[in-house]
């Protein structure tokens, strides 16, 4: 046999290697729709809303000890799985507000529908290493989030609101929790921006078994879920949305607000959820292992990512039955030399995209840039991304868009299987190809190495040449 013929059957047998993964590229749990428990302690509202927001009045008029002291009593009076009710109250109340609170083991949390969980505006609720180093900038120190999980089984469910109020005006400062990100952003006089400090809406760590079920999230000032070493983490049926209002000319937008950031920790579901965000809509953060993502929806936002930390690795990820709908990027894997590892087994399938910049980004280029760059900026370090075993099929891009796919060098070459991928409308130099090993089982992509580039291997077999667009009739729906 030549030379080409035994690159194509290695690489035919890397693509081998990944098909197989994906019956173990997934959630090793059985998981199933979570149910609403019942309430053993029930809370009504005190205060009433105004549209969707709060009466100036009321901004003092926090509910955040009875609804602490409620969770600290759970263990007394409920049984584990229990629920902690946020309700209407009388004569309209709709609304409660809080400071930072706690989630205890085995408390679900339940916000009835028309009932929204409101944070505060006051900086002072969040400090944490002393008054007045929350909300700064430059950062004075760190910000508590606003709802904590520290503890195993712990749920936060119902058909009701919370509500970050990232873009609000702080108390007592003519700023917003977003315009301080905004003021902290990378530019010709801090390239590396100025550190600042917002807090996340909610930080599960040692979570085991935390379950997010129908609850609506918005506005958070930072990520608005972030969660690590933990087993057993489901999300399912949760609407995500922010902003809620789009920001008018003198407002700041959001900025650094991940929709779900899961990191070392394994065991993960994503579901039936619906997330609408201008960051990260998923983030897989470094460390993460067993993971599904299914049947979702994604609009604003930066898509379906990995990293840009990857240096502890990331494996075993199943996405299958995503749509996303204006996203910057599609499937991306983003590291570079200064955070990366090796990141493998990794199947996408039955994607439908429309209107999205780059819908295929595997980049070992990250530059803190919500669009990957096609070239290697020459970062200086030892932490080389490796990305292997990744499985594209059954992908169709309604738009044109620019396609990346890059390794670093000839010793962390990727490997992707590239099975019924299409993309309309593109041409070949909208395509960046760098240090791959390249398998079309099909695909409209032009592949061929531009300008004679070495450093792409590419087999083709299985109807390369003949990819059947996989359908996305009905599956463009307005956010929910």
């Amino acid at each position: 046999m030549d030379v080409n013929g035994l690159r194509a059957r290695a690489l035919l047998g890397c693509s081998a290697v990944a098909m197989a993964a994906g019956a173990w590229a997934q959630d090793t749990r059985v998981v199933t729709e979570p149910k609403i428990p019942a309430a053993c302690v029930k809370l009504e509202a005190k205060i009433v809303a105004a549209g969707d927001a709060l009466n100036e009045a009321d901004e003092k008029n926090e509910d955040t000890a009875r609804l602490q002291e409620a969770i600290d009593g759970f263990a007394a009076k409920c049984k584990p799985g229990q629920a902690v009710e946020l309700a209407a109250g009388s004569k309209g109340a709709n609304a409660f507000l809080s400071g930072p609170f706690e989630i205890k083991e085995g408390v679900t949390l339940l916000v009835d529908k028309g009932v929204t969980l409101y944070a505060s505006r006051d900086p002072k609720d969040y400090d944490v290493t002393g008054p007045g180093t929350c909300g700064t900038i430059p950062s004075k120190g760190p910000c508590k989030a606003f709802i904590t999980i520290r503890a195993k089984n712990v749920g936060i469910m119902g058909d009701g609101v919370i509500d970050g109020r990232g873009g609000a005006k702080l108390l007592g400062q003519d700023i917003s929790w977003w315009g301080l990100a905004v003021k902290g952003e990378p530019n010709d006089a801090h390239p590396a921006g100025i550190p600042y400090s917002d807090p996340r809406l909610i930080s599960a760590t040692g979570a085991d078994g935390f379950t997010m079920y129908r609850i609506t999230l918005h506005d958070s000032p930072n990520f608005h879920v972030g969660v690590s070493r933990t087993d057993g983490f489901t999300v399912w049926g949760v609407h995500l949305k922010t902003p809620v209002h789009e920001p008018g000319p003198n407002d700041p937008r959001p900025r650094n607000t991940d929709g779900i950031d899961p990191g070392s920790s394994t065991n993960i579901t994503i579901a039936h959820s619906w997330i609408d965000n201008g960051d990260d809509n998923v983030a897989i953060k470094t460390g993460v292992t067993h993971m599904s993502v299914l049947d979702n929806h994604f609009y604003s936002g930066h898509g379906m990512s990995i990293g840009s930390e990857t240096n502890t690795g990331d494996s075993f990820l199943l996405v299958d039955g995503l749509v996303e709908d204006h996203t910057t990027s599609g499937i991306r894997i983003k590291s570079n030399v200064t955070r990366g590892g090796l990141v493998h087994d990794m199947v996408y399938r039955n994607i439908c995209m429309r209107d999205i910049e780059v819908p295929i980004a595997i980049s070992p280029y990250y530059n803190n840039g919500t669009i990957d760059q096609f070239f290697d900026p020459g970062f200086k370090g030892d932490r080389v991304p490796d990305y292997k075993k990744i499985t594209i099929e059954n992908v169709t891009d309604e738009t044109p868009g620019d396609v990346l796919i890059a390794g670093q060098d000839d010793a962390h070459r990727t490997e992707v299987l590239l099975r019924n991928v299409t993309i309309k409308g593109i041409t070949p130099d909208k395509v960046h190809l760098k240090f791959d090993d390249i398998v079309n089982a099909g695909t409209n992509i032009p592949l061929e190495p531009v300008g004679g580039n070495k450093d792409v291997k590419v087999a083709s077999f299985d109807g390369a040449k003949a990819p059947k667009p996989y359908s996305c009739e009905g599956k463009f729906v307005p956010m929910r």
